[in-house]
């Protein structure tokens, strides 16, 4: 296996939770997630990987969106919220987070 493999594992297992983390702190359209996400190489995704995933979160009720035209005269974007289940499941994965990084800390540590 390869770094960039291993590499792709982790960000594949993170990106909806820093997705949720962006959105739970305001509102955002997706251009301007994938954007935030490029300034941390290891997080930045595309737009194939990006729009699905918020429509799949949309889908599971833990976002809304709503439409608003743009101030600079370009077309209308979709801005998205976290919603009460939003932030009860990314409260649970904060606590699986907290607990993933936890016990790594452990093993390296004791070295077991």
């Amino acid at each position: 296996m390869h770094i960039e493999d291993w590499r792709s594992q982790i960000k594949r297992g993170t990106l909806e939770f820093c997705v949720l983390l962006m959105i739970a702190r305001g509102e955002c359209y997706g251009y301007e997630l994938i954007t935030r996400l490029e300034r941390r190489p290891i997080l930045a995704a595309r737009e194939s990987t990006i729009y699905p995933l918020l429509r799949r979160l949309l889908k599971d009720g833990l976002l809304a969106s709503s439409w608003r035209d743009s101030s600079e005269g370009l077309p209308p974007r979709k801005y998205y919220t976290i919603t009460g289940a939003g932030r009860e499941y990314l409260a649970a994965m904060e606590a699986e987070w907290s607990g993933l990084l936890q016990a790594i800390d452990e093993i390296k540590r004791r070295n077991d």
